[in-house]
């Protein structure tokens, strides 16, 4: 052994005896090897317990659609312009996450009168109020492929619980994409002040009961 390093060992308390020199290298090599697995261990598990899956919303695949009756029939529409995050935890469903954006200018009847009217101050007021969102608060999973995700709409203003039942359609491919159908209890228009002038509600004959029909299609967020 170098005079240098006996010497080193000497100031730092250690004795100079061969069998005594031994158990202080020992020691020292497994301080060292100690934390080095310590820290492979705490990484490997933080990459664990980080590993969620992101999925983006395709508007081209998907549709956010509703439907409110009208007299005797039934008028459509849906929102083209669109988007959404889902965070899947698969070890732990009730940790996943939804969050939605739609823009409300996008809203689409196929009669452009009627959807320059919906737009206007006197119903959705798109000026002060140009999105709806939606965002996830709990996920309780329902079955092997469906679950209930409790969250909040925020619509004209006005924010309300609402849940969605969601049901997988496609399981994840090799494209990494997948598609849900989404259902819920119809949505009252009076709970979000959606309400033409009392005349105008009076002689319309439109139901307070919308009709909500949506179906995603997420492909696996770069």
């Amino acid at each position: 052994m170098r005079p240098g390093f006996q010497t080193s060992l000497a100031i730092a308390g250690f004795r100079k005896e061969p069998k005594i020199l031994r158990f202080a290298q020992n020691d020292i090599m497994k301080w060292f090897v100690g934390n080095i697995i310590a820290v492979f261990v705490i990484g490997g598990l933080g990459a664990v317990a980080s590993a969620a899956e992101s999925y983006k919303f395709d508007p081209s695949g998907s549709t956010i659609g509703f439907s409110v009756h009208q007299f005797l029939g039934t008028t459509h529409g849906k929102f083209t312009s669109f988007s959404g995050r889902i965070e899947v935890d698969r070890e732990h469903p009730e940790n996943s996450s939804v969050t939605v954006q739609i823009d409300v200018r996008s809203i689409d009847t196929r009669i452009k009168k009627r959807d320059d009217h919906l737009r206007g101050a006197e119903f959705f007021d798109v000026e002060k109020f140009p999105r709806m969102t939606f965002k996830s608060r709990s996920v309780k999973r329902t079955g092997p492929q469906s679950g209930d995700i409790l969250g909040d709409l925020t619509m004209h203003g006005v924010t309300k619980p609402i849940t969605l039942h969601v049901k997988l359609l496609t399981p994840i491919n090799e494209t990494g994409r997948t598609r849900w159908s989404v259902t819920t209890d119809p949505i009252t228009r009076r709970d979000f002040n959606l309400m033409f002038a009392p005349a105008a509600e009076s002689v319309s004959g439109i139901s307070q009961t919308v009709a909500i029909n949506i179906e995603i299609e997420a492909k696996r967020a770069q």
